[in-house]
């Protein structure tokens, strides 16, 4: 069983820093995609940054130029450094990992984290 564990959620005021991580564990041969998503209440739950293996990454438009992904492929971890925060970004953000391999036949699960609180109020 693959499990995903994030981390560095919390309180921050307008304009500040977070970083969050997300570590998979578990039998895992490889990993094709990890992800942040977000829901905020009341709305539904949105992609916010992706990156595939090979360094592809992909950010919803009303995090460009504020927010980071990046992945450490040798700890299947990924993080999302939030720059610049609103409080439109106030939401609990979730780790995904898509293509996620655990046996030898190849067969392919997708796994959610069980997310964490960012709130950004002054």
């Amino acid at each position: 069983q693959v499990q995903l564990v994030e981390s560095g959620g919390g309180l921050v005021q307008p304009g500040g820093s977070l970083r969050l991580s997300c570590e998979a564990s578990g039998r895992i041969f490889s990993i094709d995609a990890m992800a942040w998503y977000r829901q905020a209440p009341g709305k539904q739950r949105e992609l916010v940054a992706v990156e595939s293996t090979g360094g592809r990454r992909n950010y919803a438009d009303s995090v460009k130029e504020r927010f980071i992904i990046s992945r450490q492929y040798a700890k299947n971890t990924v993080y999302l450094q939030m720059n610049n925060l609103t409080p439109e970004d106030t939401a609990v953000y979730y780790c995904h990992a898509r293509g996620v391999v655990s046996d030898w036949l190849g067969a392919e699960s997708t796994y959610w984290g069980q997310g964490t609180q960012v709130t950004v109020s002054s």
